[in-house]
């Protein structure tokens, strides 16, 4: 019986941080896809200082929670056909190394 309840305990836990990874997952997507759709606006990655960019990356899931200057792959809003036209500035993500 008391190991009936340990099991219960751990797979409600499971169950628990499953839905939260999941939810974690699904709101870091509709994010990206909801701030990469502003008309005349485009993504530029590489550009932003740190705890300024606009949403989640490969390392986080938040707006402001990059740790780094010109981090690859944070990125933030410019007008469309700025990104180019700043150094550093790329319209793709690009690893860290």
């Amino acid at each position: 019986m008391f190991n009936k309840k340990i099991q219960q305990a751990i797979h409600a836990v499971l169950a628990m941080s499953l839905s939260a990874a999941t939810s974690s997952a699904v709101y870091a997507a509709e994010n990206d896809m909801m701030m990469g759709d502003i008309k005349g606006m485009e993504k530029c990655y590489g550009i932003a200082k740190a705890g300024m960019n606009d949403c989640s990356t490969a390392t986080h899931h938040c707006a402001g929670e990059s740790k780094i200057n010109n981090d690859k792959t944070a990125w933030i809003l410019v007008p469309t056909g700025t990104c180019q036209k700043i150094v550093g500035g790329k319209k793709t993500p690009t690893d860290k190394s």
